[in-house]
């Protein structure tokens, strides 16, 4: 959704222009994938990740117009809610000392930005949802200013015809209503990007699947919204139903989310593409003057604006893109399982196992997807974000005798899946130094079974042993989480609590 939207409104004509353009993109998208016109193999990876702005007393801070005029850096743009930024990182070559270097770049970036918040009372949080918002801070009112919040609200609202409820039944019970969409604000992610060739990417995509719960099992860090204890990633529920189009009647009918796991495994992009036309409504029915197909008949390569639009408003976990660079189409799935933080060290930790399993596991002789259901990779993600690292995941038994198994998510990981990622990321080139660091701290918090969320659960409730009242307790919580991912130091080294004042 980085486009540059226009708010305004629509007619009735407009959708079904738009639709006309939506399927000539299609039959381009299909064209050029029939005369192979994608790029090359460039083992290209990209970062994205959304951030919080907060106060010295841990509350959100509604002002990141002021502070990205501070930032003055095209890395750093606006997200969806006035206490959000995102930082982008330029892609890199998936190769020797890349995750060091990513690690120093985004040091270097979020030091800048934190140095610059602080100028008017400001800093710079990762953390999946900061614990300290409440039901007054989000609302329409503390949008970003920017058209296109706007207009994807507004849609969205229309589509709905109601207010959203938002039900979340945790460690504690979540229920509120919301007349916007700005509670999906409070989910800050890391997206992860990969280039891949179209023969390459339902691979790509089916691992990524696959090891979506593993993901959140091992990095969950949002277990609280509200002032409530929900899941021990609350994320992926509170989006899907602040996102939520359909009205009570149409999910009774099995009418698709537009954020979702998925239903099957696939065996090509073009799917999931072709999907997105077949079951979601446009919600922001923006034409571009480009005829696709006129330009593919002249030998160019067209832009397919409207089909990127589109699939920007379909929110699925592990996403396809397309894009074009210097002039040559690419294909990239787009990982958005993860939410942000605890460290710089933790989130690249956090990729560099993602980017080892989905390189050993598509190019594996018998394919994971081959011997795990979908439906138990989807039971998987739900498992992991009900309960964190204390999750039992359901994985193929190894051997001949084959099946399936259901194993703690730490024991998987630790004694399968990190060989395998170093495996991955050997065959990436990347350096054995990077390799053994950063997955080393995945095994650090596999052996401690410390999390982003466990840490902040435990802190939370010494606090309130020490005689907090809840508010305080969570205030005091952020205010420790925000000193402590300063440090740097992974998050399972952290100390538990907060200290007596």
């Amino acid at each position: 959704m980085g486009e540059k939207v226009v708010a305004g409104t629509f007619d009735l004509s407009d959708r079904q222009t738009y639709r006309r353009k939506l399927h000539q993109c299609l039959e381009g998208l299909e064209r050029l994938l029939a005369e192979q016109r994608f790029d090359r193999p460039r083992n290209l990876m990209g970062m994205e990740i959304e951030l919080n702005l907060t106060g010295a007393d841990g509350m959100p801070r509604m002002m990141n117009g002021e502070v990205l005029q501070r930032i003055a850096s095209q890395d750093f743009q606006t997200e969806l809610g006035l206490f959000n930024l995102e930082v982008n990182i330029v892609p890199h070559p998936l190769q020797g000392r890349v995750f060091d270097q990513l690690a120093e770049e985004l040091r270097t970036g979020l030091g800048y930005a934190h140095r610059k918040a602080g100028e008017v009372d400001a800093g710079i949080t990762m953390i999946g949802i900061l614990p300290t918002l409440g039901r007054a801070d989000l609302v329409a009112s503390n949008l970003s200013e920017a058209d296109r919040y706007t207009l994807l609200n507004d849609q969205i609202v229309a589509a709905r015809g109601e207010d959203f409820s938002l039900d979340i039944q945790g460690v504690e019970h979540l229920l509120s209503t919301a007349s916007s969409i700005t509670p999906e604000a409070a989910c800050t992610s890391v997206q992860l990007h990969l280039q891949v060739t179209p023969a390459r990417f339902a691979a790509v995509w089916n691992a990524a699947q696959a090891v979506a719960g593993v993901q959140i099992a091992i990095g969950a860090n949002s277990p609280f919204l509200f002032g409530r204890e929900l899941w021990r990633e609350s994320r992926p529920p509170l989006f899907q139903q602040a996102t939520d189009t359909r009205p009570p009647e149409l999910r009774n009918q099995g009418v698709r989310p537009r954020t979702w796991f998925g239903e099957r495994w696939v065996a090509s992009a073009y799917e999931l593409f072709r999907e997105n036309l077949r079951y979601y409504p446009p919600l922001l029915p923006i034409c571009d003057e480009e005829d696709p197909l006129a330009v593919l008949d002249t030998g160019g390569v067209p832009a397919l604006q409207e089909l990127v639009l589109h699939n920007g408003t379909v929110y699925r976990w592990n996403r396809p893109v397309y894009g074009v660079a210097d002039g040559v189409p690419h294909l990239r799935v787009e990982n958005r399982v993860l939410p942000a933080g605890p460290t710089v060290t933790d989130v690249i930790a956090n990729a560099a196992l993602y980017y080892g399993l989905v390189r050993a596991l598509a190019e594996a002789s018998r394919p994971v997807w081959t011997r795990l259901p979908f439906a138990a990779a989807e039971e998987n993600f739900d498992t992991a974000c009900r309960h964190g690292i204390d999750a039992e995941l359901i994985w193929p038994r190894t051997g001949r005798s084959g099946g399936l198994t259901r194993i703690p998510a730490v024991e998987l990981v630790r004694d399968e899946l990190l060989p395998l990622a170093a495996e991955g990321l050997d065959a990436w080139n990347i350096a054995p130094a990077d390799r053994d660091h950063y997955l080393g701290v995945i095994e650090g918090r596999c052996r401690r079974r410390i999390n982003g969320a466990s840490w902040q659960t435990d802190t939370y409730h010494r606090a309130r042993e020490a005689g907090l009242g809840r508010h305080a307790a969570l205030a005091a919580t952020t205010r420790r989480y925000a000193e402590l991912m300063r440090g740097g130091e992974p998050v399972h080294s952290w100390p538990t609590g907060v200290p007596a004042a």
